[in-house]
């Protein structure tokens, strides 16, 4: 297995994090990684996201796990790795949140592919996250 957390405090209001999260189809506002970006039904376990990246072929997503208001996980499949990304939102008292993604890469051949192609999923999550937390308190 091959796991990559990364957090971001702010005092944007939980609220507003998750209706930019929700609004999958406007996820190219906070997320310079999305060229294009589909949902199939409802924002709910199991509904299918299809990603594009800029320049590169889409990806399939399902939503995995949802607690309203709280966290959503959505998965990838490519041949025998899995990769899952969690989303959670972590109440910290006095108008603070911490905004947590974490991503595990599992399935056979996890340990050498997760290092090889981990990095470059997730190495623009600071700014992405960033851009979430600052659209989100704007309102």
């Amino acid at each position: 297995m091959w796991e990559y957390e990364h957090d971001i405090e702010t005092g944007a209001a939980p609220e507003a994090i998750w209706r930019l999260w929700s609004d999958v189809e406007n996820w190219g506002a906070w997320n310079g990684e999305i060229e294009k970006i589909e949902l199939r039904g409802p924002f709910a376990e199991g509904a299918g996201i299809t990603m594009t990246p800029p320049g590169e072929d889409p990806v399939e997503l399902t939503v995995t796990e949802l607690g309203e208001g709280e966290h959503f996980t959505d998965e990838a499949r490519f041949g025998p790795l899995v990769l899952r990304t969690t989303h959670r939102l972590v109440p910290l008292g006095q108008g603070r949140t911490r905004v947590v993604y974490r991503m595990e890469i599992t399935g056979e051949g996890a340990a050498e592919a997760g290092p090889r192609i981990g990095p470059g999923i997730t190495a623009d999550w600071p700014d992405t996250m960033a851009a979430l937390v600052r659209l989100a308190a704007r309102g």
